[in-house]
């Protein structure tokens, strides 16, 4: 078992809570009956780097942002891991056989009525990352010991549907990575010890 499997198994063994995009905003009421979609992400690591994508500007929800592959849970899909591969193989042209699953990271819920199951994965071989462009602008390797080092991530705000939001960022490079994806890796930061 190479370095990175064994931090990260040891990482999904220790016990961690659901997260939110409401962590860092206590004062925000939410309404217990909020309707939810399920959705999954893929956190691939590979060679001590995670695959992120930066989405297509053309898209309606969230364009431009840094994210995982991943979307919408399908009735086809064989749940969150399922749904998690599927959408890195339409996405990025990650073949799901090149990929060991090493469990699921805690849920987190989105400020866009999304309940995301992160799916944790070692990529098997190198692969060459094949943007599909209407949804995928780029995809991009970071250094998994840059998003695992909670010294390296910010608590920042902006203005959100007239209130004012705080969550986590995690720049790296030319890259602004914030919100569900920092908030999903900085759990898994909190999670991977020294």
């Amino acid at each position: 078992m190479g370095n990175d499997e064994a931090r990260l198994r040891a990482a999904l063994a220790r016990p961690a809570g659901e997260s939110s995009d409401y962590d860092l905003n206590p004062g925000l009421a939410l309404a217990p009956d909020r309707p939810l979609r399920d959705a999954a992400v893929l956190v691939a690591v590979w060679q001590g780097r995670v695959l992120l994508t930066k989405r297509s500007s053309a898209l309606k929800h969230h364009p431009g942002q840094i994210a995982f592959p991943g979307g919408k849970v399908d009735a086809g899909d064989d749940g969150p891991e399922g749904a998690a591969l599927r959408e890195a193989w339409e996405e990025v042209g990650l073949a799901p056989g090149n990929v060991t699953v090493l469990g699921r990271l805690p849920v987190h819920e989105t400020v866009t009525g999304y309940r995301v199951t992160p799916v944790l994965g070692l990529v098997r071989d190198a692969f060459e990352a094949v943007p599909q462009e209407s949804e995928v602008a780029e995809a991009f390797w970071v250094p998994l010991a840059h998003v695992t080092n909670p010294a390296n991530f910010a608590i920042e705000q902006r203005e959100w549907r007239g209130v004012w939001r705080r969550y986590y960022a995690v720049p790296w490079g030319p890259y602004y990575i914030w919100g569900a994806t920092a908030r999903i890796l900085r759990g898994l930061a909190d999670r991977m010890g020294p």
